[in-house]
C-alpha cells in the first residue's frame, strides 16, 4: 500500500487510483472536512442569518444546526463513492447522466467551483487588509490567490496534509476568539435580544446552511478516491458528517454573532475589532484557511474541467502537466471575477449561493439513489471513460429528464431577491424549495431507473 507524498507533485488526474496506491484512513476525512471549513467564508456565511435574514441569536444558533446537521446527510453519503471506484466524483456521474448527458451537471460545477474560489479570494484579500492596511487590498487578493494555486499543483496529498494542519490551528483560533469576544473583549447588552425570530428567515437560514454541506457534495470522492478499496461505507460517512458539520457549524455561529455586534453588520471588520491584539494571528489563520479551502475548490474544478474536455477528446490522456495549467487558467478566470466583485461581495455572494441550492439537490438526489438504491455501487468504471460511455450510453433520459424535473418543481418554493416563486409567496417568504426537490426526485428517478439502468459489464 503507497504511502502519502504531500512534497511531491500528484501524478494521477481523473483516471481510477491504482488499489496498490490507496492510502489514508477514514479519519483523515474529519480533518480534511473541519480544517478546510473554519475559515471565513464559512463565518461570513453564518452572518447572513443576522444580517440578511435578520434573526436573533438563538433562532441563528439553530438555523444554522438544523440546515448544516440535515445537509451534511448527503454530503457524507457521497463519502463511500470515492473507495468503491476510485475516481473524482464528476467522472463517475457519467454513470447516471451518460458520457454525453453528465456534461450540463459537469459544467454547472465548474461554474459552481469557479465562484467559491472567487469569493474565497476575495475573502482572503479583504481579511488580511484589515490587519495589514498599509498593503494594497488587490495585493493581498493576488496572495491568496497564488498560494491556492501552488497547493492545487502539488496536488491531493498535500492538501490532505495542510487540512490536517488546519484542524489545529483553525480550531485553536476559533476558540480563542470566542473566549476574547465573551470574556476579554465582551459583548454589548442584551445581545440575545437583538432582531427577532421569523419563519421566513428561520426556513431561509436553515436552506443555506443545508446548502453549504450540499454544495460538497461534487467534492466529496476527488478526497476520498485514494483511499483503500476496503474502506468501510460507515465509518467513512460519520468522518466526514462531523468533520463538515461541526467544522461549519461553529464558524457559523460566531458569523451570526459578529453580524450583530459589528460596525454596519461586517464580520470580517467586526472580527479585527473584537478581537483586538489578538486578531493578526487570528485573521492570518482564517486567511490562511482560506487558502486552503481555494486549494480544494481549485483542485475539484481542475479534475471536473478535465472530465469536461475528455468529454469530447476521449483519446486525450490527461497528466500532471494538463492539471497545471488548468489550474493556472482557472485561477486567473477566478482572480479576475474577485477583483470585480470585491466591492458588492455580500450582496453577489448570497444571491450565487442560493442559486445553487436549484441546481444542486436533484443531482444529489439523482447520484445517491443511483449509487445506493439502484445499482448498489456495482459500476462499469471503464465504461466512464468510452467515448460512447459503454453501457451507460451518451445519454441517460431518465436521469436528465428528473435532473431538469427537479430544478423546475423548486421553482414555485423559490424565494430570492432576484426571483420569487407564486408558492414562496404564499408562505410568507419561507423557502423549501429544496426539500421539495429532494422528495420528488428522488422517487421518481428511482422508479424510471429501476426499470430502465442497464447493468454494468464488468463492475470495478
Amino acid at each position: 500500500m503507497a504511502s502519502e507524498r504531500p512534497g511531491a507533485v500528484e501524478q494521477h488526474t481523473i483516471y481510477q487510483i491504482p488499489h496498490d496506491q490507496r492510502h489514508g484512513t477514514f479519519r483523515d476525512l474529519f480533518t480534511i472536512w473541519f480544517g478546510s471549513n473554519i475559515m471565513m467564508l464559512t463565518i461570513v456565511t453564518g452572518a447572513l442569518a443576522t444580517t440578511v435574514f435578520k434573526l436573533d441569536f438563538p433562532s441563528s444558533i439553530a438555523a444554522i444546526a438544523i440546515g448544516n446537521l440535515v445537509g451534511a446527510i448527503f454530503m457524507a453519503l457521497h463519502a463511500a463513492q470515492g473507495p468503491q471506484l476510485g475516481v473524482p466524483q464528476m467522472v463517475q456521474t457519467r454513470g447516471q447522466f451518460g458520457s454525453i448527458g453528465a456534461v450540463l451537471v459537469v459544467g454547472i460545477v465548474i461554474i459552481m467551483y469557479v465562484g467559491f474560489l472567487a469569493s474565497n479570494i476575495v475573502l482572503g484579500g479583504q481579511s488580511l487588509h484589515t490587519v495589514f492596511p498599509g498593503v494594497s487590498q488587490n495585493a493581498l487578493i493576488v496572495l491568496i490567490a497564488v498560494v491556492s494555486v501552488v497547493a492545487t499543483i502539488f496536488g491531493h496529498d498535500l492538501i490532505h496534509a495542510y487540512a490536517r494542519i488546519l484542524t489545529y490551528a483553525s480550531g485553536a483560533a476559533l476558540a480563542l476568539t470566542f473566549v476574547w469576544m465573551v470574556f476579554v473583549h465582551g459583548l454589548p447588552a442584551g445581545v440575545m435580544h437583538m432582531n427577532a425570530f421569523s419563519l421566513a428567515g428561520f426556513c431561509s437560514m436553515i436552506s443555506v446552511g443545508a446548502l453549504w454541506q450540499i454544495a460538497y457534495a461534487p467534492y466529496v470522492s476527488d478526497y476520498t478516491r485514494y483511499m483503500p478499496h476496503d474502506t468501510g461505507a460507515v465509518p467513512a460517512f460519520w468522518a466526514s458528517y462531523w468533520g463538515c458539520s461541526l467544522g461549519s457549524i461553529l464558524p457559523m455561529i460566531l458569523g451570526a454573532l459578529l453580524g450583530l455586534v459589528a460596525a454596519n453588520g461586517d464580520p470580517v471588520g467586526g472580527l479585527t475589532a473584537f478581537t483586538g491584539a489578538a486578531a493578526i494571528p487570528i485573521v492570518v489563520i482564517f486567511s490562511v484557511g482560506i487558502a486552503g479551502t481555494n486549494a480544494m475548490n481549485l483542485y475539484c474544478g481542475v479534475l471536473s474541467t478535465i472530465t469536461l474536455v475528455h468529454t469530447f477528446a476521449s483519446s486525450w490522456k490527461a497528466g500532471p502537466a494538463a492539471r497545471i495549467v488548468t489550474a493556472v487558467v482557472l485561477t486567473a478566470i477566478g482572480l479576475g471575477i474577485a477583483l470585480f466583485a470585491a466591492g458588492n461581495f455580500l450582496t453577489n455572494y448570497t444571491n450565487f449561493i442560493l442559486m445553487l441550492l436549484y441546481v444542486l439537490v436533484p443531482w444529489t438526489a439523482i447520484n445517491l439513489v443511483d449509487f445506493y438504491l439502484v445499482r448498489e455501487g456495482d459500476y462499469d468504471v471503464a465504461a466512464f471513460f468510452s467515448a460512447e460511455g459503454g453501457v451507460y450510453g451518451r445519454f441517460n433520459k431518465p436521469a436528465i429528464a428528473c435532473y431538469i424535473f427537479g430544478i423546475l418543481i423548486q421553482l414555485p418554493f423559490v424565494d430570492t431577491t432576484l426571483y420569487t416563486g407564486h408558492v414562496a409567496n404564499m408562505l410568507g417568504g419561507v423557502d423549501i424549495s429544496w426539500i421539495v426537490g429532494l422528495l420528488t426526485v428522488s422517487p421518481i428517478y428511482y422508479l424510471l431507473a429501476r426499470k430502465t439502468a442497464p447493468k454494468p459489464a464488468a463492475a470495478e
